[in-house]
């Protein structure tokens, strides 16, 4: 499922136009089938932020309600209409006052994807991944002291 959405988001009005354009955001959750599925993506954000600029906003939603039964949220997703654009370079996307769930996903307009573990409530590093291939790669640890700055730490290979 991860593979698909950022190229199926990168399809939306806005999604690769840079400096100009959107960011969308959304959620990734479970019906507790086995499944994993993506809340519709979302363009609404702040309208003061980032209308010529690297600066974008998005409001995650807090919940999906999805009629086929009761759902469980993952992760929050959301996609960059720049590239290159690594979490490395995007701190707001790291603080931890920004983490709302256990997961959180980023891509840009190239469909370079990274993850983030926050572990927010544990006493144990935070997880930055980038996806290779079909698998995650860590890249760098966010130690317990440096949660709320979103300071990363990288994995030498």
């Amino acid at each position: 499922m991860i593979d698909q959405l950022c190229p199926a988001v990168m399809e939306l009005p806005g999604a690769r136009f840079g400096d100009h354009g959107r960011e969308y955001c959304g959620l990734i959750y479970s019906l507790g089938d086995g499944k994993y599925y993506a809340s519709h993506p979302s363009p609404l954000g702040d309208p003061h932020i980032g209308r010529v600029s690297r600066e974008k906003s998005c409001y995650v939603p807090r919940q999906v309600e999805d009629a086929r039964g009761r759902s469980e949220t993952l992760a929050d997703y959301h996609g960059h209409p720049w590239s290159p654009s690594s979490m490395l370079e995007s701190r707001s996307d790291r603080l931890g006052a920004t983490q709302v769930f256990s997961i959180r996903i980023q891509f840009d307009k190239a469909c370079h994807l990274q993850k983030l573990i926050p572990y927010l409530k544990e006493d144990r590093p935070g997880e930055l991944y980038e996806r290779r291939g079909k698998s995650w790669k860590l890249i760098g640890h966010i130690q317990p002291e440096n949660k709320a700055s979103g300071r990363v730490t990288l994995v030498n290979d």
